[in-house]
């Protein structure tokens, strides 16, 4: 299946940036007339037809559509510091992408070793991996906070709704160098109850995506925040603050993960328990 993504969306006419034209135009060599998979990066797969072509942009009419095409029965945020070696943390982005996130924010931490990144370059990323995965909902990507700033936008909701569960966790040791507790795996089963979706799906014997059932409203998902520090740990302080803001401190087991692993094992975490 090949699947684009359309840079803006108006009405029923669909456009494709430059990079996805190019491809469109110039690697797949589709003519006016043919007929297309776009999603719109907001949830929806639309069957289209080209109107017009050329390798810097390609417009295409929407013909029918079918909404939630991809999604996952939860709303995820990963607030994850950026790592040094900055490749470590695009393979991240790139896994938690694939697997299910709704929010990539990158959260600068007392220990932190770099303190920027690169939001175009991830934008491409996140828009690769969610066409390898097949999914029509971009995850948001949201500019660099230092730790406490983080802490302090992340009481409300993601669009202002209340949803039936909210659990937020931070993966840490505390200042002894001792694990939490209970395992992120753990939390997840005694906090989080994940509801019963059937998705859109594509018939394999047939490019077009068919419809089995609607996904619920966003405000039906639990909404799950976890938040991953530098290669130094997060600082006593920053933990203390996370759980006074109503963080659950969690382990993610008797390894010594890198940040980059930690953040993909427990968006795998969410990923396994809610299939």
């Amino acid at each position: 299946m090949e699947l684009f993504y359309a840079e803006s969306v108006n009405g029923s006419i669909l456009t494709l940036g430059a990079e996805e034209s190019a491809h469109c135009a110039k690697v797949l060599r589709h003519r006016e007339g043919d007929r297309i998979q776009v999603a719109d990066g907001m949830g929806n797969l639309h069957n289209c037809r080209i109107l017009s072509l050329s390798p810097r942009e390609v417009t295409a009419a929407s013909e029918s559509s079918v909404s939630g095409w991809g999604d996952h029965s939860y709303r995820l945020t990963m607030a994850v510091c950026p790592t040094k070696n900055v490749d470590r943390y695009e393979w991240f982005i790139e896994k938690a992408v694939e697997m299910g996130v709704d929010r990539i924010v990158p959260v600068i931490g007392e220990h932190s070793e770099r303190s920027s990144i690169r939001p175009e370059r991830l934008q491409r990323i996140i828009v690769s991996a969610a066409k390898q995965s097949l999914k029509a909902r971009l995850p948001q990507l949201s500019e660099a906070l230092t730790v406490k700033e983080f802490l302090l936008s992340s009481g409300g909701d993601m669009d202002g709704t209340q949803p039936p569960t909210r659990a937020k966790f931070i993966a840490c040791c505390f200042e002894d160098g001792t694990m939490p507790r209970i395992s992120l795996k753990q939390a997840i089963a005694d906090h989080i109850h994940f509801p019963t979706v059937s998705r859109p799906y594509c018939d394999s014997g047939s490019a077009e995506p068919q419809p089995e059932s609607a996904v619920p409203a966003p405000c039906a998902l639990p909404e799950i925040t976890v938040l991953i520090g530098p290669e130094g740990d997060f600082s006593a302080a920053e933990v203390s603050a996370a759980i006074s803001a109503g963080y659950i401190p969690v382990h993610l087991g008797p390894s010594r993960l890198r940040t980059e692993t930690a953040a993909v094992v427990a968006t795998a975490f969410v990923y396994n328990a809610s299939l």
